[in-house]
């Protein structure tokens, strides 16, 4: 019977839809019939909104304006259903109003129309009233005034109306027929650009620099165009490449996470497709042009692992160089493990990671900074943080020659280096030194025994006197 009754309201509205369509009288839904808003916000600009409006209908056909939806809203993606009475709409057609109400919007649309001009005399101060017809309204105006174009706004422009489809907020206008009259509990749900999120870390060392507190905020941008008040917020961490529907209705079954004591989650989390779903567990109100933030987790007393590297190049394996560098740069990095034996473990989301370190007075200073891409539990976070200070290298190469070899096309080089690191601290440190040694290689001297760590990488863990330097030397044989 039900179905029934929709099939005859669909058949009558599409018998009549062209002839009534300046009929049926338009009924407005603002913020004011919202009862909920959900908004899932993925990495690349783009978000899922959810909204219920509660909303009187007519038996038959509607002509449906819901305002204040977001401005960035792709159309083709917005889907209105009944919750109260599912089936009961079936959507006619749809038309998105972006072009807002703005004074040279107005004098755009009324471009080949009339309006009226009011001036008003400087010295009696009377206003005179004249027609005037709009020709154009690029990057000025043109009117012409009886016989005469002129240019320039001569006064105060008066007009008749604001044309339909020029809308003082986003409204998408949706041509419907309902098979029942009365309230109805409705949803529209779309995809819209102008909502991101970001994910921002703040990392405070300790004293000894062997472990850290580590916060994560999330930080939200709107400029959708629209607000979005007591919203359920949810973020989608991934690199989505094509966003489907099956991927935004969350798998309940998926066993949420156990976060140690010592880390504190501020936004559930769960698997969601090869994704993770954060979920914060209060309503929000994200207000246009807002940027807000939110907590994410929090852990302290996280065990880190500092490290300085001497980063090498390969070009200087193949021909004569001699020196290669004085005070030379060594790199300043900090690593920790995201597991939950070192009081964490946890999905981070990609971002910025600000280390800070206290000084003798115990203010927070800033030490560095570095990116991270999205760290599934169990990975190691490793930060380059800067350039060490007291810490400096010096490095010649002191032998380079040809090998003969049996082939025109290989090559077999022959080349010696010294390495002399430089310490100005007060205690002892060790440097990672990186060689990336090009081609088919064989270490034919050294003063300490390196490590092949890759294919093409040797390295040598060198420790260095307080106040003191120390030398690495080595030889080494590379075929083309």
């Amino acid at each position: 019977m039900f179905r029934t009754q929709l099939q005859a309201a669909v058949a009558a509205a599409l018998c009549t839809i062209s002839s009534a369509h300046a009929a049926v009288a338009e009924k407005p839904s603002t913020l004011a019939d919202q009862q909920s808003v959900a908004i899932t916000i993925y990495n690349e600009n783009l978000a899922l909104v959810k909204d219920v409006r509660r909303i009187a209908l007519d038996a038959g056909l509607n002509r449906l304006a819901l305002r204040e939806v977001s401005g960035n809203l792709r159309p083709e993606t917005a889907l209105l259903r009944s919750l109260s009475h599912p089936g009961s709409l079936s959507l006619l057609e749809q038309n998105f109003d972006f072009d807002l109400l703005t004074p040279a919007k107005l004098l755009e649309k009324y471009v080949g129309r009339e309006v009226r001009i009011v001036r008003t005399h400087p010295q009696t101060g009377a206003e005179s009233t004249v027609s005037a017809l709009v020709l154009a309204a690029n990057s000025g105006v043109v009117l012409k005034i009886g016989d005469r174009i002129e240019t320039g706004l001569p006064g105060r422009i008066v007009y008749d109306g604001v044309p339909a489809n020029l809308r003082d907020r986003p409204t998408l206008v949706s041509e419907l027929a309902s098979a029942r009259a009365g309230a109805q509990t409705v949803e529209l749900s779309y995809l819209s650009g102008g909502l991101s999120w970001k994910v921002d870390y703040v990392a405070e060392l300790n004293a000894a620099d062997d472990a850290l507190d580590l916060n994560g905020w999330v930080t939200l941008t709107n400029r959708s165009g629209t607000a979005y008040p007591n919203a359920r917020l949810q973020l989608v961490a991934g690199d989505v490449n094509r966003v489907r529907d099956e991927m935004v209705v969350a798998a309940r079954s998926a066993r949420a996470m156990a976060a140690p004591a010592a880390l504190e989650q501020k936004m559930a989390q769960e698997s969601l497709f090869e994704y993770h779903l954060y979920t914060l567990g209060r309503p929000t109100t994200i207000a246009d042009n807002q940027t807000k933030q939110v907590a994410l987790l929090g852990a302290s007393g996280v065990p880190v692992a500092k490290e300085l590297v001497l980063q090498g190049s390969d070009y200087y394996y193949r021909s004569s160089v001699g020196n290669v560098g004085q005070k030379m740069k060594v790199g300043v990095f900090v690593q920790f493990e995201n597991k939950e034996a070192s009081r964490l473990g946890l999905p981070m989301p990609k971002g910025v990671v600000r280390v800070y370190k206290k000084d003798s007075a115990g203010n927070a200073q800033f030490v560095g900074e570095d990116r991270i891409d999205h760290t599934p539990k169990n990975e190691r976070v490793r930060l380059k943080l800067g350039e060490a200070f007291d810490v400096t290298a010096d490095k010649k190469q002191t032998d380079f020659k040809r090998r003969d070899t049996y082939s025109p096309w290989s090559y077999v080089h022959e080349s010696a280096y010294e390495i002399v690191l430089k310490n100005a601290k007060k205690e002892p440190v060790v440097v990672v030194v990186r060689e990336p040694v090009p081609g088919d290689w064989s270490m034919l001297e050294e003063t300490q025994r390196h490590r092949k760590v890759a294919a093409g990488t040797a390295e040598w863990n060198v420790r260095v006197p307080a106040e003191g330097s120390a030398t690495l030397r080595y030889r080494v044989l590379v075929r083309y």
